[in-house]
């Protein structure tokens, strides 16, 4: 471990080097590299996150660009897990960046996700969240929740010890899954910030400090500067 490559988050007494060998050890599956994605991806590996799973099946496009800070215009149509990979490597040479290219499918959902500790959702739409959730439940495993829309946005951390479920929060599955994906405006600046709190939230559940979103719906504003947690 390069403890000055770490140096300000070691003095953390919540982090210290216990806590820095675990993010080592550590690994995080990333469920979409937009807006959420990228700042998600950006602090774990950052922190020193072990080993990240990258999937999207995607590429860059040029409007992505207002809000994606992981890619620039050079790399338009290229697919973003090549991108993200490239980036991600520059940064923190010693994690481990796997590259799933076709994204989350019912038939690859559970051999994926087996493989990380903890998954965080960073996607556009219904769908894909309530196959996160039904293969995190089966396969025993946390996953941060984030959802952005113009100046505001939620996270929440499921399945862990509360055991509380995206169907406990959302249960119209049929209604919400039928859904397109997002395409309203939105702020740059708001996945920005909903997509650190969810890495925060990781963070928190690897070094084990603080209270997590743990079954509990974190809400902001970002015009107002407004924020709530609501138990579910």
């Amino acid at each position: 471990m390069n403890n000055e490559r770490y140096a300000r988050q070691l003095i953390l007494p919540e982090i210290g080097p216990e806590g820095q060998k675990r993010l080592a050890k550590a690994s995080v599956l990333i469920v979409g590299l937009g807006g959420l994605g990228a700042p998600v991806a950006t602090y774990l590996a950052g922190a020193g996150v072990g080993r990240i799973g990258l999937c999207d099946p995607d590429t860059v496009s040029l409007s992505n660009l207002q809000r994606q800070t992981l890619y620039t215009e050079a790399e338009t149509g290229l697919p973003k897990t090549d991108c993200a990979r490239k980036r991600l490597a520059a940064m923190s040479a010693h994690t481990v960046l796997d590259t799933y290219p076709l994204g989350l499918q019912p038939e690859n959902a559970r051999e994926i996700i087996r493989q990380y500790d903890i998954v965080t959702d960073c996607c556009d739409n219904f769908a894909t969240r309530y196959l996160i959730d039904e293969a995190c439940a089966a396969e025993g495993k946390p996953w941060v929740y984030g959802s952005i829309g113009a100046f505001g946005g939620q996270l929440a951390v499921m399945n862990g010890s509360r055991q509380l479920r995206y169907t406990s929060l959302y249960p119209d599955r049929d209604a919400l899954a039928a859904k397109p994906a997002a395409s309203a405006g939105v702020l740059g600046a708001v996945p920005g910030v909903v997509g650190a709190l969810q890495a925060n939230e990781a963070i928190k559940m690897i070094c084990g400090f603080g209270d997590t979103l743990d079954g509990r719906l974190f809400t902001i504003d970002l015009k107002t500067l407004e924020t709530n947690i609501f138990e579910f």
